[in-house]
C-alpha cells in the first residue's frame, strides 16, 4: 500500500537520535552489491544535501522559522553523514564519479518516462543524453589513468557509448533556462521529479568541483573541470523549471515529502537488508519532518496542506535499467539543441551559444582529449592491446613453420 502523507505521521522530531556508531556504518560492497544499490545511496545523500541547503537559505530569509528548521536540519545532517559513509574507500574516485554518471542516466530516463507534462519529459530527455555522454569520457579516462573497465560499477544495467558531445554540450546562459510548470496546476509527480533531479545534479556539480583538486594529472582536472561546467548548466536547466512562485512554506512542504517519496521509492526496491532497514529509518525521520513542516504551513499561510500535497504518494521511481530508452532516444535526439528555453534541431542553434562555446573550446577539449580513438568493450585497452599483439605473434609463428 502507499503510504498517505497525512495519515502516516513518522517517528515524532524528538525521537530521532543517532550514535556515532550509527552514523558510520560499513560500507557496500563496490562488486558484491547491486549497482542500484550504490545508486540509490548516491541520489539519497543528493536528496540530504539538497535539503540541508534548501534549510539553510530559508532560516536566512525567515528569522521566525529559524528554531525548526535547526531542529530538523541537524537529523538531515547526521542521515546525510550516514548515507554519504555507505560508499566504501575502495572505489577510487573515478569509480565514484562513474556510479554518478549511472544515478543521472538511469535515474533521468525514469523520471522522464513518467513524467505527466510532456515539454518537462523532454527537458530530462535533453539532460539524460549529455550525462550519457558524460560517462562515455569518464569511463575512457578510467581505462587509461587506472586501467580499469567501468562495467565493473555499471555491472551491464548502463551503455557506454557517446552521447551528445559534451564539446558542444556548453551554452550561452540564456539557452540554459527553461519554462517552469505552474504550481496551482501541475501534477503533484511534477513537481517531486523536478526536485529529485534537481538535487542530484547538484550534488554531482558539488561532487566534481571538490574532486577536481585531488589529481596532480592536468588532463583529469580539466576534464572535471568541463563536466562541472556542464553539471552547473543541468543544475540552472531544473531548477528553471520549478515554479518561482512558490512560498518558503510551499518548497518546504514540497522538500519533505520528495525525500518521503524518494526514500519510500528505496525501500520498496532494495536489495541489500541492511541497507533497506536505513532506507526504513530514514523514511520515518522523514515523515516526522513532513509533519513539522505540515503544522508550519497551518500556522503561518492558514492554507490547508492538501493544496500542495497528495495525499498518496505516487508510484515510487523504478530503479532499473533504461537501456532501451535511452538507445531510442539517442538515436532520435541527439542533435537537438537548446534555443531560448526550446529544443531546435542543430541548425537552428542560436549564435550566443556558438560563440560561447567557441570561446571555451578554442585550445581543445578535454573532454575530447580524453576519449581521442576510444571505444569501450569488455576489459580494457592494455588487454585489449595485449590479446592484439599476442595474436599478431601467434600468426607469426604458425607463418615461419
Amino acid at each position: 500500500m502507499a503510504l498517505n502523507l497525512f495519515e502516516d505521521k513518522g517517528c515524532p522530531l524528538d525521537r530521532q537520535r543517532f550514535t556515532w556508531k550509527e552514523l558510520v556504518q560499513p560500507p557496500i560492497s563496490k562488486l558484491d552489491d547491486d549497482a542500484f544499490t550504490r545508486v540509490r545511496v548516491i541520489l539519497m545523500n543528493g536528496m540530504e544535501m539538497e535539503a540541508i541547503r534548501f534549510s539553510h537559505g530559508c532560516a536566512r530569509m525567515n528569522r521566525e522559522w529559524q528554531l525548526p528548521l535547526a531542529q530538523l536540519r541537524i537529523v538531515e545532517q547526521h542521515q546525510a553523514t550516514m548515507i554519504n559513509g555507505l560508499l566504501g574507500a575502495d572505489h577510487s574516485t573515478l569509480e565514484t564519479t562513474i556510479a554518478y554518471e549511472q544515478v543521472a542516466i538511469e535515474v533521468t530516463a525514469a523520471v522522464a518516462q513518467n513524467e505527466p507534462d510532456e515539454y518537462l519529459a523532454q527537458v530530462y530527455r535533453f539532460g539524460m543524453l549529455e550525462d550519457f555522454d558524460h560517462l562515455y569520457r569518464y569511463s575512457a579516462m578510467l581505462d587509461r589513468l587506472e586501467g580499469k573497465d567501468a562495467n565493473n560499477i555499471l555491472q551491464c544495467y548502463t551503455d557506454i557509448v557517446p552521447g551528445r558531445p559534451t564539446i558542444v554540450e556548453h551554452r550561452a546562459p540564456q539557452d540554459n533556462l527553461r519554462e517552469h510548470y505552474d504550481r496551482l496546476r501541475a501534477a503533484p509527480i511534477t513537481k517531486l521529479h523536478a526536485l529529485t533531479i534537481m538535487s542530484s545534479e547538484q550534488q554531482t556539480q558539488n561532487f566534481y568541483l571538490n574532486v577536481a583538486p585531488m589529481y596532480a594529472d592536468p588532463v583529469v582536472r580539466q576534464l572535471y573541470t568541463e563536466i562541472a561546467s556542464i553539471e552547473e548548466q543541468h543544475v540552472t536547466q531544473y531548477e528553471s523549471i520549478i515554479d518561482p512562485r512558490e512560498t518558503w512554506l510551499e518548497k518546504w512542504l514540497l522538500h519533505e515529502a520528495n525525500e518521503v517519496y524518494n526514500y519510500y521509492s528505496c525501500v520498496q526496491q532494495e536489495t541489500n537488508p541492511r541497507i533497506k532497514a536505513i532506507w526504513e529509518r530514514c523514511l520515518d525521520y522523514e515523515l516526522g519532518h513532513l509533519q513539522v513542516a505540515i503544522e508550519m504551513f497551518k500556522q503561518y499561510e492558514r492554507r490547508d496542506p492538501a493544496e500542495v500535497l497528495p495525499g498518496d504518494l505516487p508510484e515510487p521511481i523504478k530503479f532499473e535499467s533504461q537501456r532501451e530508452f535511452v538507445r531510442r532516444i539517442l538515436n532520435q535526439e541527439v542533435d537537438l539543441r537548446a534555443r531560448g528555453t526550446q529544443f531546435v534541431n542543430k541548425s537552428q542553434e542560436g549564435v550566443e551559444s556558438q560563440q560561447y562555446r567557441q570561446h571555451l573550446n578554442a585550445s581543445g577539449s578535454p573532454t575530447n582529449t580524453v576519449a581521442a580513438g576510444y571505444e569501450w568493450f569488455a576489459g580494457t585497452e592494455l588487454a585489449r592491446d595485449g590479446e592484439a599483439t599476442r595474436e599478431k605473434y601467434v600468426r607469426g609463428q604458425k607463418i615461419a613453420h
